[in-house]
C-alpha cells in the first residue's frame, strides 16, 4: 500500500457510536482484501469495547455505497483475503455481531454491497440509493448471504423477482416492501443515521444488545422453543445493575443513568 494514500476505511467515534466508512471510491467502494480486513478488525474492536453502544457502515462517495467484490482482485485470485472463518465476507455476513449495526446506503449497493446491507439491523438509503444482486447476469451466484437474507426480509414474491433477474430496485421501492427503515435526502443521510443510533443509544445498552440477542436467535423457532432462549437472554439481563436503575429512575421521575453492567 502507498503509505501516502488514504486508508480504505475511515473510522470515527462520535460518544458511544463508531461510525465506520467504506473509503474506496475511485474502484466503485468494492471489497479487496484491505477493506475486508479493515471492517473486520474495526468490528471486533466495536465488540470488545463496552463504551462502543452502536456502529454505523456507510461509505465515502455519492454515487456509489458499495459495488461487492472487487472483480480485478476475484478474476486473479478468487475471494482470498476477502473472507474469514465464522465471520465471512468481509468479516460480516455470517459474523453473529452482538450490537446494532446500521447501513447507511449512499448510492448503488449492489452484489456483495447489498450483501453487506442485509446483515445490518437498519438499513437508511439515500432517495437515489439502488439495491441489487447482479450476480446471475456475471454468471456467478450471491454466495455470501443474498439469497438468505433476502427472502427473510422481503416477501418471497419479491424476493424471487430480484434474485432471478438480477435487476436493482431502487430506495422507494426497497422501502415499500420493507426492506429498508429510511428514506432520505443524500445530505441528510449521515445525520438520519446518526439521529437512529441516538434513538438506541439513550437505552440500556445491555437490554438492547439482549433484546437484538432474542430476536436473532428465536427467528424461526416454534414459540415453545423460542420462549426457552427468551427466558433464558431476559433472566441473564433481568441480574443486572441498569435493570434496577431503569425502574428506580422512573419511579425517581428522572433519567436513567446507564452503567452498562
Amino acid at each position: 500500500m502507498n503509505p501516502q494514500a488514504e486508508p480504505v476505511l475511515l473510522t470515527e467515534r462520535r460518544g458511544d457510536i463508531l461510525i465506520l466508512t467504506i473509503n474506496r471510491p475511485s474502484a466503485g467502494n468494492s471489497v479487496n482484501p484491505e477493506l475486508a480486513k479493515g471492517i473486520d478488525d474495526a468490528l471486533t474492536m466495536a465488540e470488545e469495547d463496552d463504551n462502543v453502544h452502536c456502529v454505523i457502515l456507510t461509505a465515502a462517495d455519492k454515487k456509489i455505497f458499495c459495488s461487492g467484490m472487487d472483480l480485478k482482485h476475484l478474476a486473479l485470485h478468487g475471494m482470498e483475503g476477502t473472507t474469514f472463518p465464522g465471520r465471512g465476507f468481509a468479516g460480516l455476513t455470517e459474523r453473529d455481531f452482538p450490537k446494532p449495526l446500521i447501513c447507511a446506503v449512499n448510492g448503488y449497493a449492489l452484489g456483495g454491497g447489498t450483501e453487506l446491507a442485509l446483515c445490518c439491523d437498519l438499513i437508511i438509503a439515500s432517495e437515489h440509493a439502488k439495491f441489487g444482486l447482479p450476480e446471475v447476469k456475471r454468471g456467478i451466484i450471491a454466495a455470501t448471504g443474498g439469497p438468505i437474507r433476502l427472502m427473510r426480509a422481503i416477501p418471497r414474491a419479491a424476493a424471487m423477482e430480484l434474485l432471478l433477474t438480477g435487476d436493482a430496485i431502487s430506495a422507494p421501492r426497497a422501502l415499500e416492501l420493507g426492506l429498508i427503515n429510511e428514506v432520505v435526502p443524500a445530505d441528510q443521510l449521515l445525520d438520519a443515521a446518526i439521529a437512529m443510533a441516538g434513538r438506541i443509544c439513550c437505552n440500556a445498552p445491555l437490554s438492547v444488545r439482549g433484546t437484538k440477542e432474542i430476536a436473532v436467535k428465536t427467528y424461526g423457532l416454534s414459540i415453545e422453543d423460542a420462549f426457552v432462549i427468551s427466558k433464558e437472554i431476559s433472566g441473564r439481563i433481568g441480574k443486572t445493575e441498569d435493570a434496577k436503575e431503569g425502574p428506580r429512575a422512573f419511579a425517581e421521575k428522572r433519567p436513567p443513568v446507564w452503567k452498562g453492567r
